[in-house]
């Protein structure tokens, strides 16, 4: 198992895959003790929680045609940004798994912002 940081910070990788077995799991997302993990295809990606500045919820809505007539598919994203902008972009099962990931980032990076302000620096 090989893991990826998106940070460019260096983490040691038997400590990595140590915490990333018992690691809680959101759809594609673990939550480890100071890691968030995530799988894109065959790769494990990183970010430890003391690098993340901000992050939010994302629902984007797919206009579909259905059997019955039309409609709109909402996607769920989490997107995570850093002091370099936004990092990751990462699809979700849905608003449950959404809202728990938020709870869990509150109480394990307790410095970074959470939610989404559109004008934030025209707002100070």
């Amino acid at each position: 198992m090989h893991f990826y940081s998106l940070t460019g910070s260096v983490r040691d990788e038997k400590a990595l895959a140590a915490d990333y077995r018992p690691a809680r799991e959101i759809g594609v997302i673990r939550l480890g003790e100071e890691v968030l993990y995530f799988r894109k295809q065959r790769k494990i990606f990183y970010v430890p929680y003391d690098e993340i500045r901000q992050c939010f919820r994302q629902v984007m809505l797919v206009p579909a045609r259905l059997c019955c007539g039309q409609g709109n598919l909402s996607v769920e994203n989490f997107v995570i940004c850093t002091d370099a902008g936004e990092l990751a972009q990462i699809q979700i099962p849905g608003e449950r798994a959404g809202k728990a990931l938020l709870e869990e980032i509150r109480v394990r990076a307790p410095k970074a912002e959470i939610g989404y302000w559109k004008n934030k620096d025209a707002e100070e």
